[in-house]
C-alpha cells in the first residue's frame, strides 16, 4: 500500500501508469466502466459526490421521472425490472443503478468524495491526475464522464428582482414552490415538469420561452412514443412520425395562445411532456415570452405585460465545463465539444471526451453500443503511436457541428464501424506510419 502525504508541499506521486482513469460515476462512467471490466482493461474510477448515481443522485429533484421510455434508457444487457413503470422515478433509476454497480461488481475501484483538481499531459505520453487533497498520480489515459448537468447556466437580465432567484439544479421539492407566485424560464423537460408542479402547488405557474417548443406526448395509443421509433428509421422519417403523433394528441400551437416553433422537431433537443398543455388549457399555467426586465418584485415580459412573482426558476441549461483540463485542451465550443468520433481529439493520445452529447434517447441503450465499440479503440489505440483521433481525422470523419444526435443514426454507424473495424485497423497503422516520431506535447503543472 502506498501513503501519500496530504500536504501539497510533500506530494508523492503513485504511478499507475497501466491503468485508465474515469471520472465520473453517473450512467455514462458506470457503462464505461462494466465495458472496461468486460475487456479486462483495468482502470481507476472516481466521483466528487458521496454516492454513486451522478446527476439522478445529487442533482434532480425528488419529483422527477424519465423522459424516455424505461426500454431505452436502461442498459440492453441489464434490463430494469419488471414492476417498474414506463417511466421510472429517479428513485427507481437511482436503485437501477445501484444494482448494476453490484451486478458486474463495479464498486471496488469506485473512490467517493474524491475530486479532481487537474489533469495535464507528460512525458512518454502519459498523463498526470492531481487531487484536491493533493495526491497526483500518473495515467495511461483519462475518461471524462463527469456529465454535464452541474456547472449552471443563468440567463442575464436587465434590472433586478426582489424575490428569489434559483436554477432548476437548486429544485429539489414542491415545497419550495408552495403557495408562490412562480416565473419558470425555460422550454426544456426540467422547465415544463417544474411549471407543471407549480401548477399543482403554487399561487401562479406562468412559464417563459423566449420561443416555443415542440411538445412531444409521452405516449402514444398507449405506448411510450421513443418505443415508437426503429434503428432503421432515417430522420425523415422520425420527424413525420412526431409531426403527425403531436398533431393528432395535442393539436396547433395556436389552440393554447402559443407561436409556432421557428425550428423544425429534432433541430433542439425536444421536449417530452403531456402536462404543460394540458394545464394551460385549464388556465393553471401561463404562457408567456422572453423576459424583458426585472423590477423589485416585478417582471416585464417582451410582449409589455408585467407580472408580480415571489420566485424565479431559471430552467435555462447547463454549460459543457471540464474546470480540471488546462487551456490547450479545453475543445468546448458552445454546447459542442470539438472531438472526433464523439470522444477523440487529434493532437493528444489518451484523452476521451464521453457523454457529452444529448440523444434523443435513453443512455443506457447508447452506452451498451457504444462500451464494446470504445473499448476496441481503446486496445487499438494501445497499438498505435498516434492518437485515434488523428486516425479518424485523416480518414476525412469532421468534427461535430452540433451535441444534439439521433440516437438511431448513432446506432447504425456503430453496426457499421464494428463491422468495418479491421479496416479502421489498417488505416490507423497507416497514419501512424505516417508520423512516426509523435508524442504528446507535455504541459507545465497547475501553478
Amino acid at each position: 500500500m502506498v501513503q501519500v502525504s496530504r500536504s501539497r508541499s510533500t506530494v508523492q506521486q503513485v504511478n499507475t501508469s497501466h491503468k485508465q482513469l474515469i471520472i465520473g460515476a453517473g450512467f455514462v462512467g458506470l457503462g464505461m466502466a462494466q465495458a472496461l471490466k468486460a475487456e479486462g482493461i483495468v482502470y481507476d474510477q472516481v466521483d466528487g459526490s458521496d454516492d454513486i448515481g451522478g446527476n439522478w443522485y445529487h442533482g434532480v429533484y425528488e419529483t422527477a421521472h424519465i423522459i424516455s421510455s424505461r426500454t431505452i434508457t436502461q442498459f440492453t444487457h441489464f434490463p430494469m425490472p419488471d414492476d417498474y413503470p414506463d417511466f421510472p422515478s429517479a428513485q427507481h433509476i437511482r436503485d437501477y443503478l445501484n444494482r448494476f454497480a453490484d451486478h458486474f461488481q463495479l464498486r471496488e475501484p469506485i473512490e467517493l468524495n474524491r475530486t479532481v483538481e487537474y489533469v495535464r499531459p507528460i512525458e512518454n505520453n502519459l498523463w498526470e491526475v492531481t487531487f484536491a487533497n493533493g495526491e497526483q498520480r500518473i495515467y495511461k489515459g483519462v475518461l471524462l464522464c463527469n456529465g454535464h448537468h452541474w456547472c449552471k447556466r443563468f440567463p442575464e437580465f436587465e434590472g433586478e428582482f426582489h424575490g428569489e432567484i434559483i436554477h432548476s439544479k437548486d429544485y429539489k421539492k414542491p415545497d419550495q414552490l408552495r403557495r408562490k407566485r412562480v416565473l419558470v424560464i425555460g422550454g426544456g423537460n426540467s422547465a415544463c415538469d417544474i411549471a407543471a408542479e407549480a401548477a399543482r402547488v403554487s399561487c401562479k405557474s406562468v412559464l417563459s420561452m423566449r420561443e416555443s417548443v415542440w411538445f412531444i406526448p409521452k405516449t402514444f395509443m398507449g405506448v411510450p412514443t421513443a418505443d415508437l421509433l426503429r434503428w432503421w428509421m432515417p430522420e425523415w422519417l422520425q420527424r413525420l412520425m412526431a409531426y403527425g403523433i403531436i398533431r393528432l394528441t395535442f393539436g396547433t400551437h395556436q389552440d393554447y395562445g402559443l407561436s409556432q416553433p421557428n425550428h423544425r422537431i429534432f433541430e433542439k433537443h425536444p421536449t417530452l411532456n403531456n402536462e404543460v398543455p394540458y394545464y394551460i388549457k385549464h388556465g393553471l399555467i401561463i404562457g408567456k415570452p422572453g423576459v424583458s426586465r426585472l423590477q423589485g418584485k416585478k417582471v416585464e415580459f417582451v410582449d409589455g405585460s408585467e407580472q408580480e412573482f415571489d420566485l424565479i426558476v431559471c430552467a435555462t441549461g447547463y454549460h459543457v465545463a471540464y474546470p480540471f483540463l488546462p487551456e490547450e485542451l479545453q475543445r468546448v465550443a458552445g454546447a459542442v465539444v470539438k472531438c472526433y468520433a464523439s470522444s477523440f481529439i487529434e493532437d493528444y493520445k489518451g484523452l476521451y471526451y464521453i457523454g457529452w452529447g444529448q440523444a434523443r434517447g435513453g443512455v443506457g441503450s447508447l452506452m451498451s453500443a457504444y462500451g464494446p465499440y470504445f473499448t476496441r479503440c481503446l486496445q487499438l489505440q494501445d497499438e498505435i503511436n498516434v492518437p485515434l483521433g488523428l486516425v479518424f481525422k485523416e480518414m476525412g470523419q469532421q468534427l461535430p457541428t452540433t451535441h444534439l444526435s439521433d440516437p438511431q443514426q448513432i446506432f447504425r454507424q456503430l453496426k457499421l464501424a464494428h463491422f468495418f473495424f479491421t479496416w479502421i485497423a489498417k488505416r490507423a497503422d497507416q497514419v501512424d506510419a505516417k508520423y512516426p516520431n509523435f508524442e504528446n506535447r507535455p504541459l507545465p503543472a497547475k501553478h
